[in-house]
C-alpha cells in the first residue's frame, strides 16, 4: 500500500472553523457596483452569450478578481461575493452581468451536451419528466431517474462535484423554506480518511466506473475508469458523483463494485456531512467553489412564488487560467490535465 501524508494547507478546513470565518467573504463596494453597471450598458444591445471580457470593460476589478483567484486555487477554495443588487435588473440584464464578469473570472464552459452555458437553477417540477423522458426506458435504472431528476427538481442533493474548474451560483431569489448549500473540504476528507481507514483512502485512488449517460450523452454503454481521489505532484484533486457511478452499474460490462469500495464510498459521505458546514445565499451572493477541493450539495426546499420567494439561483462553470496539474489518468475526463489550460466542461470550451 502507498504510504500517504496527510495534506495541508488552507484547502484542509472543518466545517465548524469556516462557518465563523470571514476570510472566505468578499463584498462588492460601491464602486464596484458601479463599474459593472458601466459595464452592462455597453452590452445591452446583445444577448448575453454574445458577451466577451473584450465588450464588457470592468474597470477596477483586477485586484479583486485577481484575490479570488487566489483563494480559489490556492486557499480554502471557496468565495462568497456579496452585494450584487439583483433587485435593480430584470433577468436578462442579470445574465448579461453574470457572465461579463464571468468573463473576466474565467472562461464559461458547457455545462450539457445541449450547449448550455448558463443554467437557470429552480424547480423544475412537472417539466422533469417531459425535459428528460427519453431516460425513461428499459435499462434506465429507477435509481438513476430519481438522483438524474433531483438536480431539476426541488429535493435535495447529495455530495458531489461538477466538471469543471470552479462553479459559480448567483442566487437571485431564495425559497420561502431550506435550500441550503452544504460545502466540505475534500482534502479534510482524505485526512480524516487516512487517521480512520487508510485502506479505505487507498481504495478511494483506485479505478471507480463511470456513466456518460445523461448530460452528457444518451449512450447507455458509454462508461469510462477514474479513481475518485487523486494527486499530481503536490496538488489533490477529487472528482466524485454517486449518480454516476451508480448509473454505470446498470451496464452489465462494468464490474460490480466491490464491498471495499462501497465500504469506501460509505465512510466518504459519513465524514463529509461531519464535517462540512452550511452556507445560507441570500439574493445578491454569489458563491464560487473549486471543484477540485470541494464537495457540495444542497438541502431541500420549498418555493412560495405568490410572495415571491421561488428559489433562482444562475449556474456557471469556468475553467480557470491558473488551475491546477491533474493526474494523467483524469484525462479521460477533463481532456487536457496541464495546469493553466483550458478545460472541464462537457464538448469544447465556449470562448
Amino acid at each position: 500500500m502507498t504510504l500517504r501524508a496527510p495534506l495541508t494547507g488552507p484547502s484542509v478546513w472543518l466545517g465548524g472553523e469556516m462557518k465563523d470565518s470571514r476570510r472566505w467573504v468578499r463584498d462588492l463596494s460601491p464602486e464596484a457596483i458601479a463599474a459593472l453597471d458601466r459595464a452592462l450598458g455597453a452590452v445591452r444591445q446583445l444577448d448575453w452569450w454574445q458577451i466577451a471580457r473584450e465588450n464588457f470593460p470592468l474597470q477596477g476589478f483586477d485586484a479583486l478578481l485577481a484575490d479570488i483567484r487566489n483563494e480559489l486555487e490556492r486557499g480554502c477554495g471557496i468565495v462568497k461575493l456579496r452585494g450584487f443588487p439583483v433587485g435593480r435588473y430584470d433577468e436578462a440584464d442579470l445574465r448579461r452581468l453574470y457572465f461579463g464578469l464571468g468573463c473576466h473570472l474565467g472562461t464559461p464552459v458547457f455545462q450539457n451536451r445541449k450547449g448550455e452555458l448558463m443554467r437557470a437553477i429552480r424547480d423544475e417540477g412537472a417539466h422533469v419528466g417531459r425535459t428528460y423522458g427519453q431516460l425513461d426506458r428499459p435499462g434506465a435504472g429507477k435509481a438513476f431517474l430519481s438522483s438524474y431528476a433531483r438536480t431539476l427538481s426541488n429535493a435535495g442533493l447529495r455530495f458531489h462535484t461538477d466538471r469543471t474548474d470552479v462553479v459559480g451560483l448567483l442566487c437571485v431569489r431564495q425559497a420561502r423554506a431550506g435550500g441550503v448549500s452544504k460545502l466540505v473540504s475534500t482534502p479534510a476528507i482524505h485526512n480524516a480518511l487516512l487517521a480512520r481507514r487508510p485502506d479505505l483512502l487507498e481504495t478511494l485512488f483506485g479505478v471507480y466506473w463511470r456513466s456518460r449517460f445523461g448530460e452528457e450523452g444518451t449512450d447507455r454503454q458509454a462508461v469510462y475508469e477514474l479513481p475518485i481521489f487523486g494527486r499530481s505532484g503536490q496538488h489533490f484533486t477529487s472528482h466524485y458523483s454517486l449518480t454516476f457511478i451508480e448509473a454505470a452499474q446498470l451496464n452489465e460490462r462494468v464490474p460490480k463494485l466491490t464491498e471495499r469500495q462501497r465500504e469506501a464510498i460509505d465512510l466518504l459521505m459519513a465524514i463529509a456531512e461531519e464535517l462540512c458546514f452550511e452556507m445560507v445565499l441570500e439574493p445578491g451572493d454569489l458563491q464560487l467553489i473549486n471543484s477540485h477541493v470541494t464537495y457540495h450539495g444542497r438541502s431541500a426546499f420549498e418555493d412560495d412564488a405568490a410572495i415571491g420567494q421561488d428559489r433562482l439561483l444562475l449556474r456557471l462553470w469556468l475553467t480557470m487560467p491558473d488551475n491546477r496539474p491533474l493526474p494523467e489518468d483524469h484525462r479521460v475526463l477533463w481532456r487536457a490535465v496541464e495546469p493553466g489550460r483550458p478545460r472541464g466542461g462537457i464538448g469544447q470550451t465556449a470562448m
